[in-house]
């Protein structure tokens, strides 16, 4: 089982401005390093809690349909499941019709199920199931304790930015960030 991003967020869920008022930062000097701080703190929050919090397209490969044919995805929120292709011995594709499967993108985690599951004609990498997760379009869709989380985060790696080289980082995650996340770090499929 194989999970990646197809297609990266079109925004970050908080803004340059947003960040720099958290930090109280008047000037614009470092502005290019406070944006590689908030790019690096989503990305640590959604490896940390299993979630996409800017809408994005991820695609899910397995070699084989797990026993009872419900295939659990390991991102969400999962928004909607675009295909569902099995790839013949030939290495031809064959998309499944959306009639065909049930998507439960309201459970977490989110989870597809199919009757007839046709196989894959490959042992590897015979099954890809390709779908957007994510909260929403803009930062304002994402739930405040995530945003305050990413906040926390960027503040502490930016106070401790010269303190250790670029190869120790990150140094630390600051206790309140994790207390924030905790929430919604629940039993996910890793």
């Amino acid at each position: 089982m194989t999970l990646f991003r197809t297609v990266a967020p079109a925004a970050e869920p908080l803004t340059l401005a947003e960040a720099k008022a958290h930090m109280r930062v008047a000037h614009a000097v470092e502005d290019d390093l406070i944006a590689g701080l908030i790019r690096a703190a989503r990305e640590e929050v959604e490896r940390a809690t299993g979630l996409a919090l800017i809408n994005q397209s991820w695609r899910l490969v397995l070699d084989g349909w797990p026993k009872g044919g419900t295939v659990l995805f390991r991102r969400g929120p999962v928004r909607e499941v675009l295909s569902v292709t099995v790839f013949g011995a030939d290495g031809g594709a064959s998309l499944i019709a959306a009639e065909t499967y049930q998507a439960d993108t309201i459970s977490d985690p989110a989870r597809l199920h199919l009757e007839d599951r046709p196989p894959p004609g490959t042992a590897l990498n015979g099954i890809e199931i390709d779908f957007t997760a994510g909260y929403g379009e803009a930062g304002t869709d994402v739930p405040d304790l995530l945003k305050r989380a990413l906040l926390m985060l960027v503040a502490h790696w930016y106070e401790f930015r010269g303190i250790y080289g670029a190869d120790s980082q990150p140094v630390s995650l600051p206790e309140s960030y994790l207390r924030l996340i905790a929430a919604h770090k629940g039993p996910r499929l890793r």
